[in-house]
Formats: C-alpha cells, structure tokens, sequence
C-alpha cells in the first residue's frame, strides 16, 4: 500500500504539469494573435468578474449567517 501515494503524485504532478505547460502555451499564443489590448481588455473584464463574484459571495455568506443567527461581532 506504500505505492498507492507515490503513483497517485507522481500522475498528479505530471497532470498538472501537462496542463500548466498548454495553458501557458494557449494564452501566449492568444496574445500573439489579437495584439496586446485586446488581452488587456479580457483580463480586465475576467478580473472585474472575479472581483464582482467575490463580493457577491462575500455578503451572501454574511446575511446567510446573520439569518442562521451566527453571531459575527469581534
């Protein structure tokens, strides 16, 4: 049972390996093909997105605990 681990990282690794490689070969060839801002305009709409589900999933969980009657003051 001491391989079980072993084999299971090492595929882990290789996969996640593998993939970061295409990622980074996918986004850098998407940055060739439409020039720098259209690159900077979809990272600015992604992260703008990101920052929006952030804060909506911020104050969902506050109003969610506060209607569980979990107390949240310091």
């Amino acid at each position: 049972m001491d391989w079980v681990p072993i084999t299971f990282g090492a595929f882990k690794a290789v996969a996640l390996l593998t993939a970061m490689f295409f990622a980074i070969k996918w986004h850098y060839d998407q940055g060739e093909k439409g020039g720098t801002r259209a690159v900077l305009r979809a990272s600015a709409k992604i992260t703008g997105l990101f920052i929006l589900a952030l804060l909506a999933l911020g104050f969902g969980t506050f109003f969610l605990s506060n209607m569980l009657g979990l107390d949240l003051s310091y």
